[in-house]
């Protein structure tokens, strides 16, 4: 996958794990040129929990079924609602409390990507996806291997342990965003629309960015646990496509598990790792 390393490569990637190993808990970090060669994967052996990351290959699954005519994104979907959960994260309950929805498809993926909704996601994937399951035999079959998804939002909640079934590595993440750049799953307006609604997150989603020129162009998704009662947490991550100051396109992924809360410690770690990776490649490239 990648060019041989330079030395100025390995230079950088003993600054990452001077990070790494000053942050605590196992860290995982995938690079890769879209558009250029380069790129290297840190403690890439480990399957780390996913958490809303996994909302990015659910949007793949069901946009395939849209290019096969199984599915529009103006298609209209009813939730009752008592068959929603008020105790998760959910924007969309927010903006329209205690009521039954009616939303399109188009809405359904934007709140469960963009916002990271899981009342959308977990419908997506009990309703619309055909569980869990076939999004991750749909991966697996399209070349994505080193990647699980067996349970939702819903069922994680429930049980801490089920959060680390839910896993990918680094390879895997830097494969499906090398998937979306190269438009090689989707068709272009399918693409399209999966990319704008991975387009940067409101500021709570800062974590890539947070330490890079302030106008950074950003795909990504990112992915949290709660706390445990250890004060740890399960996952904390962020996985993306930035555009370098010459125009070209690089794929950062950082998977955090099993770290010291709280969350602000996350967001640091990530943005250093990430200022380090996009220091030397706006210069090395």
């Amino acid at each position: 996958m990648f060019a041989q390393q330079s030395r100025s490569t390995l230079q950088l990637q003993v600054k990452i794990k001077h990070i790494i190993d000053t942050a605590g808990g196992k860290i995982g970090v995938g690079v890769q040129g879209l558009d250029f060669n380069g790129g290297f994967i840190i403690n890439g052996n480990h399957g780390y929990p996913m958490m809303s990351v996994f909302k990015f290959p659910l949007a793949f699954a069901i946009l395939h079924r849209v290019d096969k005519g199984e599915l529009k994104l103006s298609q209209k979907f009813h939730m009752p609602k008592e068959k929603l959960d008020t105790s998760t994260w959910s924007p969309m309950l927010k903006d329209f409390p205690n009521q039954d929805l009616d939303m399109t498809l188009a809405d359904l993926l934007t709140y469960a990507v963009s916002k990271s909704d899981n009342n959308a996601c977990d419908f997506l994937y009990n309703q619309v996806a055909g569980k869990p399951a076939s999004v991750n035999k749909y991966l697996h079959n399209k070349g994505v291997k080193d990647i699980s998804i067996i349970y939702t939002e819903g069922e994680m909640e429930k049980s801490w342990e089920l959060q680390y079934k839910n896993w990918c590595k680094p390879v895997a993440s830097l494969k499906l965003l090398q998937l979306l750049y190269d438009q090689k799953l989707l068709s272009k307006p399918s693409n399209d629309f999966l990319i704008g609604i991975m387009r940067e997150l409101p500021d709570w989603g800062k974590r890539i960015t947070l330490l890079l020129p302030p106008k950074t162009e950003l795909i990504h998704k990112t992915g949290a646990s709660g706390v445990n009662k250890q004060g740890k947490m399960a996952a904390f991550n962020d996985i993306g496509i930035v555009t370098l100051p010459n125009g070209k396109h690089l794929a950062i992924s950082v998977f955090m598990s099993d770290f010291k809360a709280p969350k602000e410690r996350g967001i640091n770690v990530i943005a250093a790792i990430s200022k380090e990776i996009w220091d030397y490649y706006s210069i090395n490239n």
